[in-house]
Parts: C-alpha cells; structure tokens; sequence
C-alpha cells in the first residue's frame, strides 16, 4: 500500500514538470501502458494475502483513475497553453478552398430553369441509341452523309433486325421520335431534352463529345410564330434583355422548313462594326446559335402522329456554344481541357 502511494507522488511531480504533449504521452505511457507500471502492480495481485487482495485492487482502479484524470487535466492545459502562444486572433482567418460545378453544368441548370417555366418537361434518352431512332425515323435515309462512319461512332455489337445497327448518339434528335411513341402518338407534348452527343469532330468550336439540348412541342396549330416566340423567350432570358435572334431559311432532313437560329452578338450589338472596324468575332452583327423548324410530316408519322391533324416545331442547340456566346469564350476544348487555372473563374 506504501508503494501505491509514493507511485502517486511521483505521477504528481512529473506531471508538474512536464512542458509538452510529447513528454505527458511518454509519462502515460509509462504508467497506463500495456507494459506500464499499473498493470505489473496488477499482476502482482497473485503475492497478496487473500484477505488483502480485495482492498489492493480497489486501490489500484483508484490509482488507475486518478492518473487518468491528472494526464487529461495536464493535457488540456498544455493545449491552452500552447494555442495563446500560437494564435494571434487579430490576423485574418484563411480562405477555405472549396470547389464548384463545372460551368457547362451550371448552363445546363440555367437552361433547364429557363424552360421549366414555361411548361416544358426534361427528358432523357439512351446515349448509345439505335440507328433507326437517329436517322430512318428522322427521315434520313440509307446513303445519308451523316450516316457515314467518318460522321457517327458506331457500336460493334450484333445489328438489330428492325433498328440496324447500335451508335453512340449524334444528336438529341433521336428523343423526338421516342417522346411521341412515348406518350402513343397522342399530343400535347412540350418536350426539353439535354443530353450528351457524339460526333467525329475536334477543333475550335467542336468535340467529339459535346452537349445538345432539343425543345419540341407538338399539338393542334402549332406554327412558326411559336418557335420563334419560344426561342426569343429562351435567348431573352440566358443572354440577357437586349439580345436579338433571327430564323434564316436552311434545310434539315427532319423539319420543313428549316433554319439557322442566329442571336444578335453581344461584342457589337448586333451593328456588325465595333469603333468603325468589322467586328473580329461576329463579321456580321449575328451568330449562329443552331437549327431548327416544323416537325416533318414523316417524323411525326414515325412516332405515331397524324400530320393531317396536329403539327410542331424542334430545336438543337449546344449549352457549350450558348456558354461561349455568353462568356466572350472562343474556345471550346477549354471547357474540356480539365486545366483548374480557367475552371476556378467560374
């Protein structure tokens, strides 16, 4: 008993004198450890006289814990100690790095917000589609150019017997069939599909993976103002109040009649000349925003619909050339570049 309580005096005096975590953690150590100094008083239990033993083990826990309890007190006040001497309060706290969506993502968001409110659904359609869901129902035939394999990624699995062969999907097209077969050939439909598309392209303004987003409606007298009300509606709303856009006769295998979709630019305002000079990114006053039109009579008959009694219209365009328009950005590998120096402005 005697032993136990010099053990005590001496845990006592070390502790005083211990100036730092590293020290209490060898004094623990020595004391609480699997091979410390409690457990040995604890195997020696077996040299006690038996009546005695009882009274040496309490004393041991009570050892035990007051040890405990005097390292934890040591500790707090070590820690204290050692933070007023580190901290100056008065400096400014440090900036937590912490990361954000990609902004093609952010795009993505705005344009589906965009839509939502005026009534259109988002959809999703297979990346890897049929050939039929992207060029037969469209009203491309066999022989079309797009259907080459310079153009289109094709899949090297068995050929389907109705749906030929399997692609990576060049277009959010392949959905307007899909929605209306979908909803069995029965309109309204008010459809918003954003997705990612694959062609074989790679330079300044394209990639071999890239993002499309498709708006159709579909219903009794729908017509041209409707889209074009639509599309001013949207450019409105992303680019901002002042933009312009305009429909310029193209044609499409999948709408009649067709056209580019062009958006006023937002370098020159639309004027084409910037301080007397031709603007350097327009030329014109106008960019090219993507295609659009009426639904051909033959793709709608392709997803179950009477042309005879309901009509509709259908865009394409890309979030990423929506974003480069908005951003001034001339570049689209730099959204796919993964370079942290351009991602953090955003």
């Amino acid at each position: 008993m005697k032993d136990l309580s010099s053990i005590e005096k001496k845990v006592q005096r070390e502790l005083k004198n211990t100036a730092s975590v590293n020290d209490l953690e060898k004094i623990q150590l020595a004391y609480l450890g699997r091979n410390g100094i409690i457990n040995s008083l604890l195997r020696e239990i077996k040299n006690i006289r038996p009546e005695e033993r009882k009274q040496y083990g309490q004393k041991i826990n009570e050892l035990k814990n007051l040890i405990t309890q005097s390292i934890e007190t040591k500790r707090k006040e070590l820690i204290l100690s050692t933070d007023k001497q580190a901290i100056d309060v008065t400096l400014p706290g440090k900036p937590y790095p912490h990361g954000t969506l990609h902004p093609i993502t952010y795009a993505i968001e705005e344009i589906s917000r965009i839509f939502e409110k005026i009534g259109f659904v988002r959809m999703s359609y297979p990346e890897v589609e049929w050939e039929y869901y992207s060029f037969e129902a469209l009203n491309m035939p066999k022989g079309h150019p797009a259907r080459d394999d310079f153009e289109t990624f094709y899949i090297d699995v068995p050929e389907h017997a109705k749906l030929a062969k399997m692609v990576l999907t060049p277009h959010t097209s392949s959905g307007q069939v899909r929605e209306m077969l979908r909803l069995g050939g029965k309109p309204p439909i008010r459809m918003i599909n954003i997705a990612k598309c694959y062609r074989r392209n790679w330079d300044a303004t394209h990639a071999p993976m890239f993002y499309q987003f498709e708006g159709m409606v579909v219903d009794r007298g729908i017509n041209i103002t409707h889209l074009k009300g639509t599309i001013d509606y949207f450019a409105k709303n992303f680019f901002g109040p002042d933009r312009e856009i305009r429909l310029r006769p193209h044609h499409f295998q999948f709408t009649e009649p067709s056209f580019e979709t062009d958006i006023s630019c937002n370098v020159c305002g639309g004027t084409g000349t910037v301080n007397g000079k031709k603007c350097r990114v327009c030329k014109s006053g106008w960019l090219e925003l993507g295609g659009s039109g009426m639904v051909h009579p033959n793709v709608l008959r392709a997803g179950g619909i009477d042309p005879e009694v309901y009509t509709g219209w259908a865009f394409g365009f890309g979030p990423e050339r929506c974003l480069m328009m908005k951003l001034g950005l001339s570049e689209i590998r730099d959204l796919y570049s993964g370079d942290i120096r351009f991602l953090k402005q955003f």
